[in-house]
């Protein structure tokens, strides 16, 4: 069997309760964006278009939905006979088992699969994070350093940084130390969670640290500090294009958002690096007469009566006469009577906003659950 260069290892098991109800039926990572897509859809769309043809998805939390988008690749071209998409989820064995217990864990527990591809080097990312970034330049960097491990950062305003993993690095851009959110940071290059790594350096680190019962198991606060604290040589990559962690109801409303904003940073719609997804099926959108859009993204299978500004719009979505929705997130199949008034909210799939209904002050996100009859105002 041929040999891989660099295989994708996508940790994908993630709750993401900070999002609250948005992630009450399905793991972070498939949670909808951006009219038409999920989340993980970026980083699916980064590995194909930077020629990465077998990738791993770590799932655990509710993998059903993730599952069904991913299925076998085929909207990424990562159904391949030889590599492409695989789930790869916790098992159990005759020696036993476990729940991943941490980022480098899930990894650790998929070592049979990186094995399999003998791959050169393992690009580790998370399935949550939206960006658009090629790993080819970020892999190419790694090899003319001579590294050990490449880890890409982004410069983040001195206020910010203490939310971050924060690399301090020397003249070179080597990385001399790691500080894990740190109140007082002596840099603002914040790591995006996006890793490159000699394969057989990092194996013999992840089996080191399965062994360890101190171990939090996590890239962040073990892995990555011990190869440091071994004189291992990190590189810092800087990446200066749109990233965002959407971990927080009030990021995520920001990040579909951005898709709206004049620069728009995300550039959602560029042939050059296609984000690429699986919708399904939807009939063509119908804007009535009396219909007022500005600024909006509306997706297939919509009809659309009312006033919409600054918002998006999932398929299936019915506005009726009336209607008036601004800055706001409005998921699959849902239906605004008439008169009903919606500001700055999220709301979620298969949800009817009955008639004259007013939901948001315009100040507060409001999230609302899925398949709920909103009768009364909710502000």
């Amino acid at each position: 069997m041929a040999k891989k260069k660099m295989i994708a290892m996508i940790l994908a098991g993630g709750q993401g309760s900070r999002l609250k109800t948005m992630t009450k039926s399905m793991a972070k990572p498939a949670v909808p964006f951006g009219a038409k897509y999920r989340i993980i859809d970026f980083v699916l769309s980064n590995c194909s278009n930077s020629g990465i043809d077998t990738v791993g998805v770590l799932t655990q939390y509710k993998p059903q939905m993730l599952n069904a988008h991913v299925g076998i690749g085929a909207p990424w071209d990562l159904d391949r006979i030889h590599g492409g998409a695989e789930l790869l989820a916790p098992y159990f064995t005759e020696q036993g088992g476990d729940w991943y217990k941490g980022t480098a864990n899930a990894v650790y527990q998929n070592m049979e699969f990186m094995d399999h591809y003998d791959p050169k080097y393992v690009v580790i990312l998370s399935g949550d994070h939206i960006y658009k970034m090629d790993y080819r330049k970020m892999l190419d960097e790694h090899i003319k350093k001579n590294a050990d491990a490449t880890i890409a950062v982004i410069d983040v305003s001195l206020e910010e940084a203490s939310r971050f993993g924060i690399m301090n690095t020397d003249k070179n851009g080597q990385i001399i130390e790691f500080e894990e959110k740190p109140k007082h940071p002596k840099s603002t290059l914040a790591s995006m969670g996006i890793y490159i790594f000699n394969y057989q350096k990092l194996r013999k680190y992840l089996i080191e640290d399965a062994k360890d019962p101190d171990s939090d198991y996590d890239f962040g606060k073990n892995i990555i500090p011990k190869m440091i604290a071994d004189n291992n040589k990190l590189i810092a990559y800087r990446f200066e294009g749109y990233w965002k962690d959407v971990g927080t109801v009030e990021s995520y409303w920001e990040a579909n958002m951005d898709l709206l904003s004049e620069n728009n940073a995300v550039k959602l719609f560029d042939n050059s690096w296609k984000l690429y997804t699986d919708t399904g099926i939807w009939p063509a959108q119908h804007i009535g007469r009396e219909a007022v859009v500005k600024n909006c993204l509306i997706s297939e299978g919509c009809e659309i009566n009312g006033i919409v500004e600054n918002s998006i719009i999932f398929p299936g979505v019915f506005i009726e006469p009336g209607a008036h929705i601004s800055d706001s997130i409005i998921m699959e199949r849902c239906t605004i009577r008439e008169n009903a008034v919606i500001k700055k909210s999220i709301i979620m799939k298969r949800t009817e906003i009955c008639k004259g209904v007013t939901i948001g002050d315009g100040v507060e996100i409001k999230l609302l659950d899925q398949d709920l009859k909103v009768e009364e105002d909710m502000k």
